[in-house]
């Protein structure tokens, strides 16, 4: 089905289509003509987009960069060098720091 169609079916219109394609939260499928033709799959792509959105309150760029954090490494390591930066994110404690927590608890417990 044509664009329009697609986009009546799923409430949305024709402009907002195009955008979640720009912003790759589309399969990419064309026809002969360059046109975008969806099918079950696209729509059911697009559905379950939308739930995510609704489920984590996220708007449609912000789930599209989520999905470059989880396929670009470079982006996924820049987002953890800021969450550690932040405090948001917490780095792995190393079985060394382990072993060396311990033996100061120790330490400390004797005195």
């Amino acid at each position: 089905m044509r664009i329009t169609e697609a986009a009546k079916r799923l409430g949305l219109s024709p402009r907002m289509l195009r955008y979640r394609e720009a912003l790759g939260l589309l399969p990419p499928t064309r026809d002969r003509g360059s046109h975008r033709r969806f099918g079950p799959e696209e729509l059911a792509a697009v559905t379950q987009a939308m739930e995510l959105e609704r489920r984590f309150d996220v708007s449609p760029a912000e789930l599209a960069f989520g999905m470059r954090v989880l396929s670009e490494p470079a982006v996924a390591q820049a987002v953890r060098d800021l969450g550690l930066r932040i405090g948001r994110i917490h780095a792995p404690r190393r079985a060394l720091d382990f072993e060396k927590e311990k033996a100061l608890r120790l330490l400390h417990r004797d005195r």
